[in-house]
């Protein structure tokens, strides 16, 4: 074994940095085994000085995150700070002064992944960051390594905790929607201002990181399909039960039938209960990928949380810390494939849509030769209440993105449709 050790620098020492930080100390000899040298921690950049971190040693505490990575002594930035800024800056300087990198920052990578890779690339040095997508669970050395050979056709997921343990929630108690949200916060698997989980804005940037990988192919979080679930409601759930579904905020990744293009979107969906995915329950995280040989394959596991994502930092450390004894680096980009990224419109799925109507005669004949205007075709037709409360429920075929706004836009102009009362994709089928 070799004696001098790797020396890594880590940026930021929150929920995730500060269990990095234990887990390097804890399990510092099998660690140094497993490397084949030993890792020490060089120096730890955060923000607030002067609070107490238990088990690190206050000398290693720095404010100056700069002159840290720039230090050249450095083999491995960690990068645990979220956002785009300074987390951008930090690790092309990183690049430049020799290190490489491991981060967790899927808003970075999502936005600038093709950037970071190019910056790597020319520095001759790695970059890592499967604790980027579904915590601990891993999914992007999978896809990047054991499938390489293999045609990935879909990923299908739930990258979110703190949505699924909503949802779940509403569909095991009947509560709403806020009911739920409030024991999410109380619980600790929402933050004060949820509205990056809620609106689906970390799943798009996963998404984003997820298809760029499966499908050889640069797609940045501009190019994912986005809808929230904080409309969803109780109706919904009923409904969905009638179905024999759930309902679940999905990540979708897909390849076009013909392979000439994919599409990337995340939004609530309805699958059978049938379904793997309906039976991931509470905070957990699933990822369901469809490949040409290997067939179906899941991926399941807590998501999210200091030490589920501390576990695959330390995946991606040992990694790169071996590729440096060893003067090679990984995997990096793979975007040979080019493929464009179609517009929502193109996507092509079931709809559940319920609709509130005029209880009186050839109510559901104008509705039906709406959805014959625009191509959709119905696969069932529900109706419930009489007088103000009557609803339709339609549950239609196989139809575009595209075709079913249409048909939606030219619903809202009937005088006896008082209003479209959700619209509710069905997957999984």
């Amino acid at each position: 074994m070799r004696t001098r050790p790797l020396k890594v620098a880590l940026l930021g020492c929150g929920v995730v940095g500060s269990e990095v930080a234990r887990i390097m100390t804890t399990h510092a000899d099998d660690l140094a085994a497993r490397i084949g040298a030993p890792v020490e921690l060089a120096g730890v950049a955060v923000r607030r000085p002067s609070k107490v971190r238990e088990g690190i040693d206050p000398a290693l505490v720095t404010t100056d995150a700069t002159a840290l990575v720039k230090r050249g002594d450095i083999d491995v930035v960690v990068e645990v700070i979220g956002g785009i800024e300074p987390a951008r800056t930090l690790i092309t300087t990183a690049f430049e002064n020799g290190a490489s990198v491991v981060s967790a920052n899927k808003a970075l990578l999502a936005q600038d992944g093709a950037a970071l890779h190019a910056a790597a690339e020319q520095a001759d040095k790695d970059l890592y960051y499967e604790a980027a997508v579904a915590g601990a669970i891993p999914l992007i050395r999978p896809l990047r390594e054991s499938l390489a050979g293999d045609k990935v056709n879909r990923v299908l997921g739930i990258v979110n905790g703190t949505t699924n343990f909503i949802l779940d929630k509403m569909d095991s108690t009947g509560a709403g929607y806020q009911e739920a949200l409030d024991e999410a916060t109380a619980l600790g698997y929402a933050e004060a201002d949820p509205t990056a989980d809620v609106e689906g804005f970390d799943a798009a940037a996963k998404a984003a990181i997820l298809a760029g990988i499966a499908f050889h192919t640069r797609v940045r979080l501009d190019d994912v399909y986005r809808e929230g679930m904080t409309e969803v409601t109780a109706a919904d759930f009923a409904s969905a039960k009638q179905m024999g579904c759930t309902i679940k905020l999905l990540a979708i990744c897909e390849r076009a039938p013909d392979g000439g293009s994919v599409t990337a979107r995340v939004h609530p969906a309805m699958i059978p209960l049938t379904h793997p995915l309906a039976s991931v329950r509470g905070a957990y995280n699933a990822v369901f990928v469809e490949s040409d040989a290997a067939g179906q394959l899941m991926f399941y596991g807590p998501g999210a949380g200091g030490s589920p994502t501390a576990s695959a930092v330390l995946g991606d450390l040992v990694a790169v810390c071996r590729n440096r004894l060893s003067g090679t680096t990984g995997p990096g980009e793979s975007a040979y494939a080019a493929l464009p990224v179609s517009p929502m419109g193109d996507v092509v799925t079931r709809y559940h849509i319920s609709l509130d109507v005029a209880d009186k005669p050839g109510v559901l004949a104008q509705v039906a030769t709406v959805f014959a205007e625009h191509d959709v075709s119905i696969d069932t037709v529900r109706q419930t209440g009489k007088g103000g409360e009557a609803s339709l429920v339609v549950v239609t075929h196989r139809a575009s993105d595209a075709s079913l706004r249409g048909t939606v836009g030219a619903l809202r102009k009937l005088d006896t449709v008082r209003g479209v009362a959700s619209i509710m994709r069905v997957e999984g089928e």
